[in-house]
């Protein structure tokens, strides 16, 4: 038998063990690649490095203090627990969701995006307590096809990427803002076409908008969320169309709403779908509703403005005319002008850290648990 000769064998050894290591290398680079890229696929919603779609809990807090809420001002989430998907993921790990609400009293279906701070699903110390809940309303079409444009990210005049709930992390960490939980609704249940919109009212013969924002839109956060008791716990925002619902919503039921943000908002109902029905108009008129508050004597509630100055005159001849006119009593109101602001997101968003301090102050939740 011949053997070959024993440099052969270190030559092959060599060899193999060369290709040993860069294959090493090479599997090493491609996770370390893997590792730094995979945040941010994921941020961007490239598949498969996406959860985008995903069924979402927030937790229940099952187990967690034996079940039982922090105190009695704490209302545990009622059910049935909604199909709610994954619609985003925040850089510090918070969940977007959307669901799509048959709203049983409205009988109106769309969908409805939410949000919870870290708080609320993190923090041991908020584990059986409840939160305030925020309802943001858009303004323009908020129709199916457009959705909600709180979601964001905006774009302020100063060139800054800001959305609603990075804002109100920011916020609270800096004690001007509650932690709020967020429901961004359809505020329109068709395109806004050729000046067709709702007022975020229930118009006869229409989609019942207000009962599907004051009633479907409050349970589904009830239901699937610790929330508040009382109306200390409940606020509105909007802007434009949606800060008028956002005002009326709050002056029509007090019992159920304690304040609202109104961004550049109209101040009484004007849609074209009014016509043939004034009783039902003035109903959701809130010059109308502040003057029957005010000779109610309460409760209080508290409605913050905003507006640019570079803003339609006639709309903020309107709201200086409001908040003049019924800024008393009962109606507790704040005008905010933002110097060159204009009728747009971006604009309210980025000058809203005053306004949502100031509702915040009025406000409950949550409370340690003991």
């Amino acid at each position: 038998m011949s053997y070959p000769p024993t440099g052969t064998y270190r030559s092959r050894g060599r060899f193999r063990a060369s290709r040993a290591r860069r294959w090493l290398i090479v599997v090493a680079s491609l996770a370390a690649l893997a590792l730094i890229a995979w945040p941010v696929m994921s941020y961007y919603e490239i598949p498969p490095f996406t959860d985008k779609g995903d069924p979402v809990s927030y937790g229940h807090a099952d187990g967690a203090n034996g079940g039982k809420p922090a105190d009695s001002r704490t209302l545990m989430p009622t059910g049935p627990d909604a199909d709610l998907r994954n619609a985003g993921t925040r850089k510090d790990g918070s969940t977007i969701s959307v669901v799509t609400l048959d709203g049983p009293k409205s009988g109106f279906k769309g969908k409805v995006w939410v949000w919870a701070p870290k708080e609320y699903t993190s923090d041991p110390k908020f584990a059986t307590s409840g939160f305030p809940v925020l309802i943001a309303l858009p303004g323009g079409p908020g129709d199916p096809s457009t959705g909600n444009y709180w979601i964001g990210p905006f774009t302020t005049p100063d060139k800054k990427t800001v959305n609603l709930q990075d804002s109100i992390s920011q916020w609270y960490q800096e004690g001007a803002s509650k932690p709020f939980l967020l429901a961004m609704p359809i505020l329109n249940p068709k395109p806004d076409d050729g000046g067709l919109y709702w007022d975020g009212s229930d118009i006869p013969g229409q989609e019942k908008m207000g009962t599907w924002l004051t009633e479907d839109v409050p349970d589904l956060m009830k239901a699937n969320f610790r929330t508040l008791k009382s109306r200390d716990g409940w606020a509105y925002m909007g802007s434009s169309s949606g800060g008028f619902a956002s005002l009326k919503s709050v002056l029509k039921h007090p019992d159920k709403f304690k304040a609202a943000v109104a961004n550049g908002p109209d101040i009484v109902p004007d849609s074209p779908l009014w016509r043939g029905h004034e009783k039902e108009k003035a109903e959701n008129n809130p010059e109308v509703l502040a003057r029957q508050l005010a000779a109610g004597k309460g409760p209080d509630v508290y409605l913050a403005f905003q507006y640019g100055t570079k803003e339609n005159k006639t709309m903020i001849d309107s709201v200086k005319k409001f908040t003049d006119t019924y800024g008393k009593g009962p109606v507790h109101t704040k005008l905010w002008e933002i110097p060159g602001g204009q009728h747009n997101a971006g604009t309210y968003l980025g000058n809203m850290h005053d306004p949502l301090k100031w509702i915040s102050g009025q406000m409950e939740g949550p409370t340690p648990t003991p």
